[in-house]
């Protein structure tokens, strides 16, 4: 090898490494959502340096909080801010309010690595009405403030939105609020932001769904669907996701699972092995995709700690990866 091609590979290599040391396998697809529906939470100090700890590189966080954010800066931590429900009305027909809520929690934060603004978390029926409009608003304010290549917007959507789900291939979006949000990703190149819950499909149908279908542990293949076969249930959920944004013409559209875990006490199959089985198999899987659409499936699960002021069935409150006392519920491996 000749000095000059010598030295020309040790520079590649070595830019290689420094490429491989700032993005581990953690910050190309998983993220833990933050929730603060709790008395007994740590400082929101301590949350972060917990993230940082455990190599997660990206958080979702439910509404505006000055103390993360503070805490946040210089990170790197990627985030996804949610606009709340409870906000959207007053965006939806405002392009003022709009501009002051981005300028008041998105550009006062410097050193936030702010990638993701859900607009609206879940929202069905006469509650969806106000999500394009805020939408678009959002987005507009984002562009005027130069900030357009760099931040995504979008809406964190329920799987209900979704109708004819088996085989994946059937799937059309069920939720007539949802063809003209799909319009509007398509046209602003924004993805989709959806909650994955193989749980809650699992528990709601278990003389139709096998549990090792639903924690990623199925030996062989379980569903055929044309030339995809599926051996795990989240898989058919996303690519169900894809088929229907096809259908609705937004075949360009992304899709970011904005949430997905298994609860560890609670309800049906919550056990804290069941619990670690899924969330440590949806690590290791995501990263490939799914068998409609391969590469790297960006995922958060929900959530970093149990919650206790959650409302809901008791599973709602046993979703955590970790105590309010920052140990955890279960071994678990981001990288």
């Amino acid at each position: 090898m000749s000095m000059a091609r010598e030295n020309a590979f040790s520079f590649v290599a070595l830019a290689l490494c420094i490429l491989l040391a700032a993005n581990p396998t953690s910050v190309e697809s998983i993220g833990v959502c933050y929730g603060m529906l709790g008395n007994d939470l740590p400082s929101r100090s301590d949350v972060v340096k917990l993230y940082q700890s455990k190599g997660i590189r990206a958080m979702r966080l439910y509404a505006p909080d000055r103390d993360t954010f503070n805490a946040l800066k210089g990170t790197g931590i990627e985030l996804i801010l949610d606009v709340p429900n409870d906000v959207l009305p007053s965006l939806a027909n405002d392009a003022s309010a709009a501009t002051n809520w981005v300028r008041n929690n998105i550009l006062a934060y410097d050193g936030v690595s702010f990638k993701y603004i859900a607009v609206g978390n879940e929202l069905m029926g006469n509650d969806a009405n106000n999500i394009l409009g805020a939408m678009s608003k959002i987005w507009d304010a984002i562009c005027s403030a130069g900030r357009c290549g760099q931040i995504k917007v979008s809406t964190a959507v329920r799987f209900d939105v979704l109708a004819n789900t088996y085989p994946p291939s059937n799937t059309v979006f069920g939720a007539s609020h949802m063809g003209p949000i799909v319009n509007f990703l398509k046209n602003t190149g924004n993805p989709l932001l959806v909650n994955v819950y193989p749980y809650f499909s699992y528990a709601g149908n278990q003389g139709q769904i096998r549990l090792d279908y639903a924690l990623f542990t199925a030996s062989g293949t379980v569903v055929t669907d044309g030339q995809y076969q599926y051996n795990n249930l989240f898989d058919a959920m996303v690519d169900s996701v894809y088929y229907a944004l096809e259908k609705a013409g937004g075949s360009s559209v992304g899709v970011v699972v904005s949430e997905s875990g298994w609860p560890s006490a609670g309800g049906a199959a919550t056990t804290v092995d069941n619990a670690r089985t899924y969330n440590q198999n949806l690590i290791n899987h995501v990263r490939n995709g799914t068998p409609k659409r391969r590469g790297n499936l960006e995922t958060y699960i929900f959530a970093m700690f149990n919650e206790n002021q959650k409302t809901g069935d008791e599973t709602e409150r046993h979703f955590g990866l970790f105590y309010p006392n920052q140990s955890p519920v279960y071994s678990i491996n981001f990288n």
